[in-house]
C-alpha cells in the first residue's frame, strides 16, 4: 500500500484509527449486514450499500486484496429487534398469500437489481441464511452450556456471561433497552434469542428440528456463523447501518466472544453509516409509503443521481432526502457527463493520470472515506486547462474507480429518462419543445404557455433558460 495512511472510524472505540489488515497475506476481510428480503429495500437501506461499496472500492484503490461477504436474511428477523413478535418473512408470506421461498426469491432479485442500478460491485460471496441452518445449530450447541438457558419459547443468551456487553452501543442506554420487549423468564432485559421454538400447534413455513425443539434461529445468530465461516475470526471490518449499533451488533459480538472463549469482538473495525432522513424523520418501511430506487427510476431519475447524492455527504453524517436534494444531484451528474463528453470529443491518444490529482483523491478517501472532499477535486481536475483532455480523462478513470459514477460511459441520452407515468414519448416531448420555441419566436406566448402546461400534465417540466440546455426534466414531487 502506498500513498496516504488510510484512517477509518471505529464505532467500537468511537474514534479514528489507522487501518492495517490483520493478516496481510489474506488481504482485507469485510462482512456487511445484508437485507431482510421480505420487502423492497428503501433508499435509506440502500445508502448502507453505497457506503460499503465505497469502502470496498477504496480498499481496492489502496492496493489491498479484498474478500467481501454480504448476507441475505431470509429467516429469523422479527418485526422488531425484540425476542417476541412475528418473523418478517412469515408475515410477508401470509400477507401476500405466497410461499415464503417465493417471497425471498422475489425480493432478493429486486435487491440485486438495485445493486446493479447503483453500480455497486458484487461482493465476493452472497451468503444466504437458510443455507446455514446446520452450522447455526452447531454454533449454538457449542456456546449453550456456558452462555445460554432454555425457556418454553426457545434458547436465550445470557449477556452477563461475556465481558463488557453493550460496549459498541455505549452500554445500552435506556432508549435502546426500551426497544427490547420483555419475555417471561428472561434473566436480564438484554438477553436475546439464539433459537426460537415454534409456538405449540403452529406450523411455520420455515422451521427446523434442533436440540431445543422445532423452530428457527434468532436473527443475530446467522451473522456470527456466516462471518466466521467465510472470513475467520477475527476479521478486519464489519459494516452495517447505525441502527445495528444498538442491539444487533452488540449481540453478534456477545456470540462471537462466547464462541471463541475470549474478549474479542470478532472484527477489528465496526463501521456504521448514518440514517437517510426525510422531513418527517428517519426513512423506514414501518411508516409505509417508503421511497424505493425503482420509484426514482420510474419518475425519470437516473439511479446514479442517488449514488452521487449519497457521495456528497460523509457516510457518518445524516443525509436529508428531498426532491430538491435529488434534483441538485441529478443536475450535478448532468454537468459532469457533459464535461466528460466534451473532453472525449477533444482527446487524442492515451493520457496519463496526473500524479498531483491522484494524490488529492488518495488523501480525501484515505480520510475516513471522505467523498465530499473528493468530488470537488474531481471538478477541479476536469476543469484544469493546463492538462490535456486525454490526461484529464485518465485522471477521471482513477476517480471513477473509487466513486463508481460510470462517468466514462454514461451518456446524456441515458440520463434523459422519461417518467413511466408520462403520457408522452421522448420524441413527442422534443417535438412539442420545438413547437414551443417557434411559438415564442413569434411571441405567441399563450400558445407557448399552453404547450408548457400540457407537458407538465404529461409529467414533464419545461426548463426555460436552462444553462445546461436540457430543456426538460421529470416532475419530482415533494
Amino acid at each position: 500500500m502506498t500513498g496516504a495512511q488510510l484512517t477509518l472510524y471505529n464505532s467500537l472505540t468511537r474514534g479514528l484509527e489507522a487501518f492495517q489488515p490483520l493478516d496481510p497475506e489474506r488481504g482485507v476481510r469485510v462482512y456487511s449486514c445484508g437485507p431482510t428480503v421480505y420487502n423492497y429495500a428503501h433508499l435509506g437501506n440502500l445508502r448502507a450499500y453505497v457506503f460499503t461499496d465505497t469502502l470496498s472500492r477504496v480498499l481496492t484503490w489502496k492496493g489491498y486484496a479484498l474478500t467481501h461477504v454480504i448476507n441475505i436474511t431470509d429467516v429469523g428477523h422479527l418485526t422488531s429487534d425484540a425476542d417476541v413478535g412475528d418473523d418478517k418473512m412469515e408475515a410477508a408470506a401470509r400477507a401476500q398469500a405466497k410461499s415464503i421461498w417465493d417471497i425471498a426469491a422475489h425480493y432478493t432479485a429486486a435487491f440485486k437489481q438495485n445493486i446493479a442500478d447503483l453500480n455497486i460491485r458484487q461482493p465476493s460471496r452472497w451468503s444466504v441464511a437458510t443455507d446455514h441452518i446446520a452450522e447455526m445449530i452447531d454454533f449454538a450447541e457449542k456456546i449453550a452450556p456456558e452462555h445460554c438457558y432454555a425457556l418454553d419459547s426457545g434458547l436465550y443468551f445470557d449477556v452477563t456471561t461475556v465481558p463488557d456487553y453493550g460496549r459498541l452501543a455505549g452500554n445500552q442506554d435506556d432508549a435502546a433497552e426500551g426497544r427490547i420487549d420483555p419475555v417471561a423468564g428472561k434473566r436480564h432485559p438484554q438477553d436475546f434469542a439464539i433459537w426460537r421454538k415454534s409456538p405449540p400447534g403452529e406450523q411455520r413455513q420455515m422451521e427446523w428440528d434442533s436440540p431445543w425443539g422445532k423452530g428457527a434461529p434468532g436473527w443475530h445468530l446467522e451473522c456470527s456463523v456466516m462471518s466466521i465461516k467465510y472470513l475467520g475470526a477475527p476479521f478486519d471490518i464489519h459494516t452495517g447501518g447505525i441502527d445495528h449499533r444498538e442491539i444487533h451488533h452488540p449481540n453478534e459480538i456477545a456470540q462471537n466472544q462466547a464462541f471463541c472463549g475470549c474478549g474479542d469482538s470478532g472484527a477489528h473495525f465496526w463501521m456504521h453509516n448514518n440514517f437517510l432522513v426525510d422531513r418527517q424523520g428517519k426513512m423506514s418501511k414501518s411508516k409505509g409509503g417508503f421511497t424505493t430506487l425503482q420509484s426514482l427510476i420510474d419518475a425519470g431519475v437516473h439511479p446514479l443521481a442517488y449514488r452521487l447524492m449519497c457521495l456528497s455527504a460523509q457516510y457518518r453524517s445524516e443525509l436529508e432526502f428531498s426532491a430538491e436534494n435529488l434534483a441538485a444531484a441529478l443536475t450535478r451528474l448532468k454537468r459532469l457527463v457533459m464535461t466528460v463528453t466534451a473532453l472525449k470529443a477533444r482527446a487524442e491518444g492515451e493520457g496519463i493520470a496526473p500524479e498531483a490529482w491522484l494524490a488529492r483523491l488518495d488523501e480525501a478517501v484515505s480520510d475516513d472515506l471522505n467523498t465530499p472532499r473528493a468530488l470537488p477535486a474531481l471538478d477541479d481536475l476536469l476543469a484544469e486547462k493546463k492538462l490535456s483532455p486525454a490526461d484529464r480523462l485518465a485522471g477521471l478513470a482513477a476517480f471513477d474507480a473509487v466513486l463508481g459514477l460510470r462517468l466514462l460511459d454514461l451518456t446524456r441520452e441515458a440520463l434523459r429518462m422519461r417518467p413511466v407515468s408520462a403520457t408522452i414519448t421522448v420524441q413527442e416531448i422534443e417535438d412539442r419543445l420545438v413547437e414551443r420555441k417557434e411559438a415564442r419566436l413569434v411571441k405567441d406566448f399563450q400558445r407557448s404557455d399552453t404547450i408548457r402546461d400540457e407537458l407538465a400534465a404529461a409529467g414533464v417540466e419545461v426548463m426555460d433558460g436552462d444553462a445546461l440546455g436540457w430543456d426538460w426534466k421529470p416532475v419530482l414531487g415533494e
